[in-house]
């Protein structure tokens, strides 16, 4: 597959050399004051004993490059410049102020998701009279969820892998190459690329999802004979185990609505069998199949029903 325009750097305009840049107190007027008046400057207050700051650093720099010069981002320590930190009365960090004209025009407090920091950018660059469209990574992905949509594996993981060799944190390029290798019917390479992750990345919620699905299919490998289950079952529709059973053959099947039907049923003759195994297998197809997923929504809807009836 032909690399997607601009994705390795190599081609689209060069980013200013001064578009990140750490400033101190003495540099503040120039660096911020002055410089906005041309474009809109992100200030980040952060000190190194910070953990939150260093989760949001580099998700504003990723959030910034992305704009391609529509605003700026500099990095001040409070650390090292305590007298600006009191002056703009920063008292808990992460700490974000956006300047214009030299005046502050926005700004939060700790740290945020990274849907919600691309957004900060986005409107400051509007509101400023700039425009930021969608970044080569940013296509790369929307292109790479397209293919899996149409169940084109090799294309979407060729993507994922190209978005991977320029920002190899990417997490939501991560999750993907995860589903593709689950996709591929490859659970061990999934869950070896998973358990190669950091702690922190494997806590991100889109890694946690495919955590889940990884899970699945691991357990789901081990299932019983369909059609001996689907037997057994009707010869004794009593069966917990059974049909526990047949809901992850079903599964493992790729017939996920009736996987999910079967305990269900389990949930309608015996809520607290086996220390609520179905209703907490329910959960575990949720957190595969995703919060949007229809049937993740048409699942809840009876559970929610069926729990509260």
């Amino acid at each position: 597959m032909e690399p997607i325009i601009g994705l390795s750097g190599g081609s689209g305009a060069e980013l200013p050399a001064d578009l990140i840049k750490d400033a101190t107190t003495e540099s503040f007027t120039a660096d911020v004051l002055d410089a906005s008046r041309d474009v809109p400057v992100i200030v980040d207050f952060w000190a190194p004993w910070c953990g939150p700051c260093k989760q949001l650093g580099p998700a504003l720099e990723k959030a910034v490059k992305a704009a391609r010069g529509a605003v700026r981002l500099v990095k001040i320590d409070i650390d090292q410049n305590q007298a600006l930190a009191a002056q703009l009365r920063v008292q808990s960090i992460p700490a974000v102020f956006a300047f214009f004209q030299g005046r502050p025009v926005d700004g939060f407090v700790g740290a945020l998701p990274d849907s919600q920091i691309q957004s900060f950018v986005k409107r400051l660059a509007e509101a400023t009279g700039g425009e930021v469209g969608p970044s080569p990574v940013d296509q790369a992905l929307e292109q790479a969820q397209a293919a899996l949509d149409q169940n084109q594996v090799g294309a979407a993981s060729a993507l994922y892998g190209q978005i991977l060799s320029v920002e190899p944190d990417n997490v939501a390029a991560i999750a993907g190459s995860i589903r593709c290798h689950l996709l591929s019917g490859d659970a061990a390479g999934a869950k070896q690329m998973y358990d190669a992750l950091t702690a922190e990345m494997q806590a991100r919620p889109e890694i946690s999802a495919v955590a889940a699905a990884i899970e699945l299919e691991l357990d789901s490998g081990a299932a019983g004979d369909l059609a001996a289950l689907h037997s057994q079952v009707g010869a004794n529709p009593g069966d917990h185990q059974a049909r526990f059973d047949l809901a992850m053959a079903l599964y493992a099947a790729g017939q996920k609505e009736g996987a999910a039907d079967e305990l269900m049923e389990i949930l309608r003759r015996d809520r607290s069998w086996n220390e609520e195994a179905a209703r907490k297998q329910l959960v575990k197809f949720f957190e595969a199949w995703g919060p949007t997923d229809p049937l993740t929504l048409a699942t809840r809807r009876k559970l929610s029903s069926l729990l509260f009836s």
